[in-house]
């Protein structure tokens, strides 16, 4: 099991909790659409420190990022096997390809 998939099955054990005691149920509470608010502040932290060229700071960020995301699937009831199972499928295949494949 990766840290991923341990940080995932924390999040799904965290759904119906106490708001007040997790901030992940307090996450989850608020719903897709909050999820999907903070994610997007997480990204764009990210890209800031990415572009700082701030290693450290974007390491911390890429975790919060990969946290959040984990946080609006686990909302929008999309399993983290379902976005592994997509990579599984596009690999091997051109980048270029795979996005004229979409079109």
């Amino acid at each position: 099991m990766t840290s991923l998939d341990r940080l995932d099955a924390i999040i799904q054990s965290r759904k119906g909790d106490d708001p007040e005691q997790s901030w992940t149920a307090g996450l989850l509470a608020k719903g897709p659409k909050k999820c999907a608010e903070k994610f997007g502040e997480e990204a764009v932290e990210a890209i800031i420190e990415a572009v700082a060229g701030d290693k450290k700071r974007l390491t911390a960020e890429a975790a919060d990022v990969l946290y959040h995301l984990l946080v609006m699937l686990t909302a929008c009831d999309v399993p983290l096997a379902d976005v592994m199972s997509e990579l599984d499928r596009r690999e091997g295949q051109s980048g270029l390809a795979e996005k004229a494949a979409r079109q």
